[in-house]
């Protein structure tokens, strides 16, 4: 199956593109369109976050669960929303945990491109969602495939900083071989969780002064805005 996905990717799940889980996967979405269901993200953003990390590039993994389920909201980067749409509560509280850890003033736009660029994969574990009905997609397969994500980078490379928020994220720490990488775990943003230990986490600052402690170029999480143009009078 020819997975229209970025080279270092494609060359590290081949294997998994042929596997019938992932056919199966495939084959529901399908239908799923021929139904005119409405499924977020877009067909050519559902691998965005590889498209934009490549595997040799990943620095830090933030690992989120399904994608946001709202029109526009969805663009195939966890916790991140395309220009110009609101940031939702979870974003907004890691946007508030930034700028008590590393003094990013609050920005009005949640497009995280910018930190995939430098490294920062942002991984759903679920790649698809049906519109309207959060986890809808979760028991397709897609599970598996991120599962094998995870696992490659554990296996292939070396001091990756993991953060795992919630107790879906931290699930997946089995996966990673800590003697070779490092975990930073914490509540789950969301509003109903962030007091409870997200909040003051640090997950920022520390995860650059791990990559720094490695000789690796710290990540600039701010995110640096285009200033609004003037209308001429």
């Amino acid at each position: 199956m020819d997975v229209q996905i970025e080279d270092s990717w494609k060359q590290i799940l081949e294997q998994e593109f042929a596997k019938s889980y992932f056919q199966q996967v495939v084959t529901f979405l399908k239908v799923e369109r021929a139904q005119k269901k409405v499924i977020y993200p877009p067909g050519q953003l559902i691998f965005n976050a590889f498209n934009t990390t490549p595997f040799h590039k990943v620095k830090v993994v933030i690992l989120g669960q399904d994608p946001y389920h709202g029109p526009g909201q969805a663009h195939g980067l966890s916790f991140s929303v395309p220009k110009g749409v609101k940031p939702p509560p979870s974003l907004v509280n890691i946007f508030k945990e930034l700028k008590a850890d590393v003094g990013m003033p609050i920005p009005t736009s949640g497009d995280l491109t910018s930190w995939a660029q430098q490294g920062v994969l942002l991984l759903n574990a679920v790649l698809t969602v049906r519109a309207g009905e959060p986890a809808s997609h979760a028991t397709l397969g897609w599970t598996e495939f991120t599962n094998t994500v995870i696992q490659k980078l554990s296996d292939s490379r070396s001091g990756i900083v993991f953060m795992l928020w919630g107790r879906y994220a931290q699930e997946k720490q089995v996966l990673i071989d800590e003697t070779k990488h490092h975990v930073l775990k914490a509540a789950h943003p969301s509003p109903f969780s962030a007091d409870k230990g997200f909040f003051g986490c640090k997950h920022f600052s520390r995860a650059n002064q791990l990559l720094v402690k490695q000789g690796v170029e710290p990540i600039d999480w701010m995110l640096h805005e285009e200033p609004a143009i003037k209308a001429e009078s």
